[in-house]
């Protein structure tokens, strides 16, 4: 049976898209990882892919060395979410590369909807540090700074938080890595960011702290979605 290598996704809205460049980087990038040239392929599906309408592509390397496209339309963009923190094992494979992990992220995704009526659920690392969630990166707010786990952590490296810290440097905004745990984000406004979603902000921890109030996610949101360019 074949397995994912590597994947890719991002939200196609009438032919926009924000940071595909980057998520060309990061797809060819661990094609190549991997032994497959990718390039051709990406200009390839890039060529095929619809100019109008709403949909959010997967464009996927196999362990029998065959690329795809599937082509699947967007589910309903999320607002605020409810999150849950995983505490078994590390179950991820591959947590750097986007692909191997995807279906195993899943079900923990389903079993904390089951559990707990979880929206998302939270990983994290030895001591506690704060990972990423299973679909998403995190990132919070300390004062005036927006801040997301070091980037030596196992984490995968987030398209969407890529185009944040971009848009914090040409706002003058503070960005800083920091090691945190759960408990450190207490009364914090905290985002769960991805291609599909871009910002969700995080209403509640279930059996975690409080969280804080939500005062700049519309706003980083909105600049986000103005991101979005033409194919």
């Amino acid at each position: 049976m074949t397995k994912l290598l590597v994947a890719d996704s991002f939200l196609l809205d009438d032919g926009r898209v924000r940071g595909l460049e980057l998520h060309r980087e990061r797809f060819v990038g661990s094609c190549t990882a991997a032994g497959v040239d990718a390039n051709a392929f990406w200009v390839d599906v890039i060529a095929r892919l619809p100019r109008g309408g709403r949909w959010f592509p997967r464009v996927e390397l196999s362990t029998d060395r065959e690329l795809s496209l599937r082509l699947r339309p967007a589910p309903p963009l999320g607002g605020q979410v409810r999150v849950s923190r995983y505490g078994g094992p590390d179950p991820r494979v591959a947590p750097t590369v986007k692909g191997p992990d995807l279906d195993v992220l899943g079900e923990l995704k389903v079993l904390a909807y089951k559990e707990n009526q979880a929206d998302e659920v939270l990983l994290t690392g030895p001591g506690g540090v704060v990972l990423e969630a299973a679909y998403s990166a995190i990132l919070w707010w300390e004062d005036e700074t927006l801040c997301l786990p070091p980037s030596d952590l196992p984490i995968l490296p987030s398209v969407t938080a890529r185009l944040l810290r971009s848009l914090a440097a040409d706002r003058g905004t503070p960005v800083a890595e920091r090691r945190r745990t759960l408990d450190q984000l207490a009364g914090r406004e905290v985002w769960l960011v991805n291609a599909l979603h871009g910002i969700r902000p995080v209403a509640a921890w279930i059996d975690g702290p409080p969280t804080g109030p939500i005062e700049r996610g519309p706003d980083w949101q909105l600049a986000l979605r103005q991101l979005a360019a033409p194919l």
